[in-house]
């Protein structure tokens, strides 16, 4: 269910990324580079995405964001260059779906910080958001994206 907060647990999950530090207004095209760079990796490689593309935030300083751009794959495979397998590591996390543009954002990251202050979970201070769909596919009003706090 959109907007729905949940605690579960995770496996480990394998991924092929680039990190970088970043402005938030290069981010979008950092982004685009980074997704188009791996999925060609991926490609080059004979495989398929495991899963959505993602960026991981490390933290939120907007003129220097420290930030992992990727995509889930089904079982580790090799990086190259600035490419470089890595996995999400497996535990518990508080995660849900936001729908709609993300500008609009902010709201639902804070129901989600306050739900885990309601339920005592403390956040481990990495932010993940998968993309479900793109906006070059639907409307703003239509964009899904799943954030993800693993947490303590």
């Amino acid at each position: 269910m959109t907007n729905a907060i949940e605690l579960v647990e995770q496996k480990e999950q394998p991924v092929l990324s680039i990190r970088k530090t970043t402005s938030m207004a290069n981010l979008q095209q950092e982004l685009g580079k980074a997704f188009g760079a791996v999925m060609q990796h991926l490609g080059a490689l004979g495989e398929q995405p495991g899963g959505p593309v993602f960026a991981a935030y490390y933290n939120m300083d907007m003129q220097a964001l420290d930030v992992e751009m990727g995509v889930l794959v089904s079982k580790p495979v090799p990086g190259k260059g600035e490419i470089t397998s890595t996995a999400i590591p497996a535990g518990k996390q508080v995660a849900g779906i936001f729908q709609g543009p993300y500008s609009k954002m902010e709201p639902f990251y804070k129901s989600m910080t306050d739900w885990m202050t309601a339920n005592g979970l403390i956040p481990t201070g990495v932010v993940y958001e998968f993309y479900l769909n793109s906006p070059m596919e639907v409307a703003e009003s239509e964009l899904l994206t799943k954030v993800v706090f693993p947490v303590k």
